[in-house]
């Protein structure tokens, strides 16, 4: 059996859940979350009920006018982060960004936002079930063919780019369980699709051709047969490498660390004995002792962005997110590449200082309706309190809360007469709900 948690399922493991199964409790969720205990906890996540529902208020631009996700540049990045603020089905949308980085497609080749749209609805509407479903289902979605060139893959000119990546990115890992032949074999098996094509509206009506298809036969992974777009993800997915692959992969969107020999054999198990089924494998991360006991992970710049938003209760109202968050590294429909987004890059010198942004973008709504006059006897203690309950009182590491106080006490020192001491206080309030938004409390998970 694969090792289960069992120390205490407080508030700060409820917390954790919440920020890596989600992006994040509202205020007092996780209260709410730890009473359940673990198991139920997990199983409110990876079991939701009927369609999610949108909490709160409908997404618009600066303008106050509503987004247009399929017209407007960069509004289907404001769409998929509305979702991820105000679903009531957080790991749906979680999960979808996982799998929107595991089988990475980019709007840039793509440019119909509608297909891109299409392609995260089909991860939200696979990502507990079948995952052999599911990787057929990205291997005939438009999106990914125009990515991947599966539309100009043809007989007698096959085009092998798919067929490299869904071995070594998808399903089986770089050099392992395929050779060269058997990517120039599965290439031939993928053949068939197309699409029309109009310079006004892009690539549209894709289908499968016979005509276009190789019919022949093929030897993929020692295995011969007539085989076709249809069989290829049944072939990966049966590959003796696919489970540990599987299993590591998904393992490593949740854990900051790999899993032991046991572990990983166990979890392997799961998933073959389910039939590839992937919330058996999924609740068993959550569940494990390393999702609570190792060390924090850092946010991706939209789940940082979409967890101060629902902390604050802040629905979107302008389209600058767009931007800040490109600039931190993370459109949402743009990876970099093929392989997805790098985790490493996440707190570089340029990506810190979007973050920075970030937050004073997030607070200044918030600062301008503080007080006027602001309290100007406002301890030291009491602002600090004051801005850990804006950001729904994160954690703080040792000695982060004394240098809050040092800071607090320092600017407050600096007021020299009444009328400073209110305004002075005012700013310090905007310092310290910077400092904690910038801080390990709100960037980690």
């Amino acid at each position: 059996m694969v090792a289960v948690y069992t120390g205490d399922f407080g508030p700060d493991e409820a917390r954790r859940l919440l920020s890596r199964a989600g992006f994040g409790p509202q205020p007092g969720q996780e209260l709410r979350l730890a009473a359940l205990g673990l198991d139920l906890a997990v199983k409110s996540l990876t079991r939701p009920q009927g369609r999610a529902r949108l909490i709160g208020k409908a997404p618009v631009d600066q303008n106050g006018l509503p987004i247009a996700p399929v017209d407007a540049v960069g509004h289907d990045h404001l769409w998929w982060l509305d979702r991820m603020v105000r679903s009531d089905q957080p790991l749906v949308e979680r999960m979808a960004l996982v799998f929107h980085d595991w089988f990475s497609t980019s709007a840039n080749a793509v440019i119909v936002q509608r297909q891109m749209l299409d392609q995260s609805n089909l991860f939200r509407d696979n990502c507990f079930g079948s995952f052999l479903k599911l990787f057929t289902g990205v291997t005939a979605d438009p999106a990914m063919l125009l990515y991947l060139n599966g539309n100009a893959n043809a007989r007698g000119r096959p085009n092998e780019n798919y067929a490299r990546e869904m071995m070594e990115l998808f399903s089986l890992g770089a050099k392992r369980g395929y050779t060269e032949g058997d990517i120039r074999q599965m290439a031939r098996a993928l053949t068939g699709w197309t699409s029309n094509r109009s310079s006004e509206g892009g690539h549209y009506d894709f289908r499968f051709a016979s005509k276009r298809h190789d019919f022949g036969s093929k030897t993929i992974f020692g295995r011969t047969g007539r085989w076709n777009w249809f069989d290829g993800p049944r072939l990966c997915v049966q590959n003796r490498y696919h489970p540990s692959f599987f299993v590591d992969k998904l393992w490593s969107y949740f854990v900051d660390s790999e899993p032991d020999a046991a572990t990983r054999t166990e979890l392997i198990r799961i998933y073959r004995g389910s039939r590839f089924k992937i919330r058996p494998v999924l609740e068993a991360i959550l569940m494990h002792p390393d999702f609570y006991e190792t060390g924090p992970m850092v946010k991706p710049p939209v789940v940082y962005l979409a967890s101060m938003m629902r902390a604050r209760r802040v629905t979107i109202e302008t389209d600058a997110w767009v931007g800040l968050c490109a600039a931190a590294g993370q459109q949402l429909f743009y990876p970099p590449n093929v392989s997805g987004w790098d985790d490493e890059a996440w707190l570089d010198t340029a990506r810190m200082r979007s973050r920075w942004e970030m937050v004073g973008t997030l607070i200044r709504p918030a600062a301008d309706i503080l007080e006027d006059p602001y309290p100007g006897d406002e301890t030291e203690e009491a602002a600090v309190d004051r801005a850990l309950a804006g950001w729904g009182r994160p954690s703080l590491g040792a000695g982060d809360h004394d240098e809050l106080v040092n800071f607090a006490a320092r600017t407050a020192g600096l007021a020299r007469n009444a009328n400073q001491r209110s305004r002075y206080r005012r700013l310090r309030q905007q310092g310290l709900m910077r400092l904690i938004g910038v801080g390990p409390g709100v960037m980690l998970q």
